[in-house]
């Protein structure tokens, strides 16, 4: 085969210098793992990565998994489709950047007013926000982050509404609704896949978690 000879050969110095390599940016030129602010946070280059400031320290998450890219797409869709039909201000959005007290968390999913989707806000205090959902990836550090870590802070911070959404063990979707009281969140609904799951706050909807899967 003609040209054969040359198809595995390395490119020359000429064409290195002409394309050097990409460098990978620092993501965090300060050099230490703790003491960050939001203002550290929003001064982030983007990276293609989920970084949230949690405490001081900047946690590096993973692209998500399909599955978990899916059931938050489809519950971003059951909402919104929820919020049209009340005729609600508010809409439902996926992955913003959300100040809560010191701390930049970035919910899988929020409900906020549409005023501040439309003024091209970049980060969203908590004072804000309606509402938010974590969909749970598999692991036990990311189990401790939405279960223990996340809540008591959006909980803290004034959020009414927490979804938390499981992708482990049977009959899965599980879905919980917690709504604030006095001492922090308190489940007020959940359901398993084929059971109907209904929700009043933000405004009313009621779906089948199976439904967030596409069954």
């Amino acid at each position: 085969m003609e040209g054969g000879d040359d198809m595995g050969a390395l490119p020359s110095e000429g064409w290195l210098a002409a394309h050097p390599p990409p460098r990978r940016t620092a993501l965090f030129p300060l050099g230490r793992v703790t003491g960050y602010t939001v203002d550290d946070w929003l001064k982030l280059p983007e990276s293609g990565e989920r970084i949230e400031l949690i405490d001081g320290s900047f946690l590096v998450s993973p692209v998500p998994m399909g599955l978990h890219a899916l059931c938050a797409g489809r519950l971003r869709t059951i909402l919104e489709a929820a919020a049209e039909a009340a005729e609600s201000e508010l809409v439902v959005v996926e992955t913003v950047n959300v100040r809560v007290g010191e701390d930049g968390l970035i919910p899988d999913v929020a409900i906020v007013p549409r005023d501040l989707v439309m003024s091209r806000m970049v980060v969203f205090p908590a004072s804000e926000v309606l509402a938010v959902a974590e969909v749970v990836n598999p692991g036990s550090g990311n189990h401790w982050r939405d279960h223990e870590v996340k809540p008591a802070k959006y909980a803290k911070a004034g959020i009414e509404v927490f979804i938390r959404v499981e992708l482990e063990g049977a009959d899965i979707p599980w879905v919980e609704v917690l709504q604030l009281g006095r001492d922090g969140y308190e489940v007020v609904a959940h359901a398993k896949a084929g059971e109907l799951l209904t929700l009043t706050e933000p405004f009313p909807t009621s779906f089948d978690p199976a439904g967030l899967l596409g069954a």
